[in-house]
This record gives C-alpha cells, sequence and structure tokens, in this order.
C-alpha cells in the first residue's frame, strides 16, 4: 500500500497507527477539558476557597508522584497499548461515576478528591506509556511533528472544551461536561483495538533488574537530560502551579462567573496552539533550543502581568502569551528529552516527565493556594511565586546552560 502524501506540517499522519491514536484522541480530549474546568468550577461552587482547589488538583497528582517511577519502568517492559486500554476504561469509569453523583445533586468535595485520587492513577500509568508509545508510532524521523501535531490536538481541544464547559456550567450546571468525557473514552479504545502492531517482544531479564536506579542514574549522569530536568522543575513548580487556582481569578480577581473561567482557560490554550503549530510547521529547521530559552525565560513575566490585569480581554491576552511560552517549553523539552535517550530508557525518562508536569506542577498548586488562602490575595501570591521562579531559572541557565546544545537525528548511543 503506498503511503498517504501529506504537507510536511502533518507528515505523521502517514502513519496508519498514529493515525488511530491522534484522531481518537481528538474527540477524547476536549472532553478531558471540558471535565477538569467543569471539576475545579464544581469545586469553586461547593466550597468558594483557593485552598481546595488546590487539594483536588495536590490529589489528582499524589498518585503521580508516589507512582511516576514505577509506572515508567512497567511502560517499559509490558506493550503499551495493553497498558494504556486499561487507563482509559479506568478513567471512563471515573468520569461516569462523577458525572452520576453531578446529575442527582449528592455530590460532595470528598467524593470529587476521591475520583481525582482514581484519575491520578490512570493518568500515571498513561503518559509515560503515551509518551514512549509515539516513537513506536512514527520512528525518529517524524518524532518532532507527531509531539507537535499532539500539541495541537490538546491545545485544540484546550480552546473549544474549557469554553463550552464554561457556558454549560453557567447555563445548565457541570454533569454534561463528566458526561461527555466519560463516553468520549470509547473513541480512544476502538482506535487501540484497530491497531496493527508488531508482536511484543519483553525486555532480557538481566534488563529487568535495578530499572528505576539505571533510569535515575542516567539522567543524573547526562549533563543534558540533566539540565532539561532541572529547568522542567522550576517551570512546573513555581510557573505552571498558577493553572489550578484560574477558577479564583475568574470569581475573586475578576468579578467572573464560570463561563469566564471557561474564557480564560480557552485563551491560554489559543496561545499554547499557535505554539503547537509554529513548531509542526517549521519542524527541525527551528533553533530548538534558543526557542526553548527564550520561551522558558518569558514565561514568568507574562504570569505576572496577567495576575495584575483587572480587565477580563487583556487577562485573556496575556493568558494567551502564557500558554505560547509554556507549551513552546514542554513541547520542544519532550522532544530533546527523546531525541537524546537511549530507546530502553526512554520510558523511565518520560516518567519523570510527566511526573513533573503532572506531579510537582498539582503539588505546587496546592503550596500556592494554601498560601493565597493564609494571605488572602490570589493574584499577589502568584506573582511573588513566579517572580521567585524567575530568578532560579535565570541561574541555572547562567551556570549550566551551555551543556545544553542542539542534538543530532541519530539514534543515541545504547546504555548498560
Amino acid at each position: 500500500m503506498q503511503p498517504l502524501r501529506l504537507p510536511a506540517m502533518l507528515r505523521a499522519l502517514r502513519h496508519r497507527n498514529y493515525r488511530l491514536l491522534f484522531f481518537a484522541q481528538l474527540i477524547s480530549i476536549a472532553g478531558v477539558w471540558m471535565q477538569a474546568t467543569a471539576q475545579g468550577w464544581l469545586v469553586n461552587r461547593l466550597t468558594d476557597s483557593p485552598f481546595w482547589l488546590g487539594m483536588v488538583a495536590a490529589a489528582q497528582s499524589l498518585p503521580v508522584l508516589l507512582l511516576s517511577l514505577p509506572a515508567g519502568a512497567v511502560a517499559d517492559r509490558v506493550p503499551k497499548r495493553t497498558l494504556l486500554l486499561v487507563t482509559q476504561c479506568t478513567a471512563m469509569a471515573s468520569a461516569l461515576i462523577l458525572a452520576a453523583l453531578t446529575f442527582t445533586g449528592v455530590v460532595q468535595v470528598w467524593m470529587v478528591l476521591v475520583l481525582a485520587v482514581v484519575l491520578g492513577v490512570s493518568s500515571t500509568f498513561e503518559g509515560p506509556a503515551r509518551q514512549a508509545f509515539t516513537i513506536e508510532l512514527v520512528g525518529r524521523e517524524d518524532l518532532l511533528n507527531a509531539i507537535s501535531l499532539d500539541s495541537m490536538m490538546f491545545n485544540g481541544a484546550r480552546v473549544i472544551g474549557p469554553a463550552l464547559a464554561g457556558i454549560v456550567a453557567s447555563q445548565v450546571g457541570e454533569g454534561p461536561s463528566f458526561l461527555y468525557n466519560g463516553l468520549s473514552y470509547i473513541a480512544v479504545v476502538v482506535g487501540l483495538l484497530m491497531m496493527q502492531l508488531p508482536p511484543f517482544k519483553a525486555p532480557a531479564a538481566q534488563q529487568r533488574t535495578n530499572q528505576l536506579r539505571a533510569g535515575l542514574s542516567y539522567m543524573r549522569r547526562d549533563p543534558q537530560v540533566r539540565i532539561l530536568m532541572l529547568q522542567l522543575a522550576v517551570l512546573c513548580f513555581f510557573c505552571l502551579a498558577y493553572i489550578p487556582l484560574l477558577p479564583s481569578f475568574a470569581s475573586k480577581v475578576l468579578g467572573g462567573n464560570a463561563m469566564t473561567f471557561g474564557w480564560l482557560a480557552s485563551s491560554n490554550a489559543a496561545g499554547a496552539l499557535v505554539a503547537a503549530l509554529t513548531i509542526a510547521a517549521l519542524g527541525d529547521r527551528m533553533p530548538r533550543v534558543k526557542l526553548r530559552a527564550f520561551a522558558l525565560l518569558i514565561y514568568s513575566p507574562m504570569l505576572a502581568a496577567f495576575t495584575l490585569s483587572r480587565y477580563v480581554p487583556l487577562s485573556m491576552l496575556l493568558l494567551a502569551m502564557v500558554g505560547w511560552c509554556g507549551i513552546t517549553s514542554l513541547t520542544l523539552s519532550n522532544t530533546l528529552l527523546q531525541i537524546i535517550v537511549p530507546n530502553e530508557l526512554r520510558g523511565r525518562v518520560m516518567a519523570v516527565y510527566i511526573l513533573l508536569i503532572a506531579g510537582v506542577a498539582q503539588i505546587a498548586g496546592l503550596l500556592l493556594g494554601s498560601f493565597a488562602q493564609l494571605i488572602g490575595d490570589v493574584a499577589l501570591t502568584v506573582r511573588i511565586w513566579t517572580a521567585i521562579g524567575w530568578c532560579i531559572q535565570l541561574f541555572l541557565f547562567l551556570s549550566q546552560g551551555r551543556s545544553l546544545r542542539e542534538p543530532l537525528q541519530a539514534e543515541p548511543a545504547r546504555v548498560g
């Protein structure tokens, strides 16, 4: 069969298995963002507290902190499709239960906490498997394009999902968003089952021993991976931590409602989508290391400016710029890591990547929410928090930034 002829911007879609996963997730990811938005507003409505917003985000991230490294080792030694099928079915059940509790009017914040933990466990095992699965579906030559397309899909859904969830929540409640998300996982399950994959080859027995220690030792020894991870840690802890508090910004700082929150989240996603489109269009022609450095260093000033705004359109514009910085930083960091890291360690390294984004950022959100509750000013708290992060990020660039160089597309040497 002749491969599909597609524009360079879409070249990863010539791979049939990747197409199945891409279009299935295109249906599902909008539901994920609808649920995230509706869940945030539900907690805000039930408690009117930035602390509880951070607490629910932290509950979802607790499994990431505890299980990410073992999950990465699991992703390296079991069929990734099987692992993804299990995680998608678990997430589906969690969303449908939350929908039923909301529709019947019996939902309480502790129930949201419990289901957030279940969803966190599912996401913890799904993340490394999905990240490491991509290169198996498209090959090394189309990896950056596939990651960029994933980011386009992810952030395109972020533009639509939060805005739609905000409108629905303000008119009829949060339940329909949870229901749609639960049903949307059916598309991913069907797409995974339709894939034609080669037989899975389990790693040799000697490769299974000390898997976690080998992965962590490699990340500590390799100077490029080490600086990538350190800079990501600072980004996640000091910059991404504001995200769980957006409902509080919408209601307390800007004086809005669920619809305002939806527009804020969607504008952030619009900026991220522009970043993903740019990366997909330029591909390997762009100076990835320099562009990533630029995005990391202007993230905090843009976020600080957002905390000063009291005008919704200006806040939306600034959040769009923050979204551009975030996705540029994360997409290029993801690509650089997957190019640099040897095949046999990729699952474990990507598990740490997921841990930083989905674990550290959410725990930082809990701390930030607690400080905001104590101080009584969410905008001032975020502004101070991100200023500290910018100072640390600048120090890392000045002290270790030269160790990161533009990698070649050649296969990295095996370790061990």
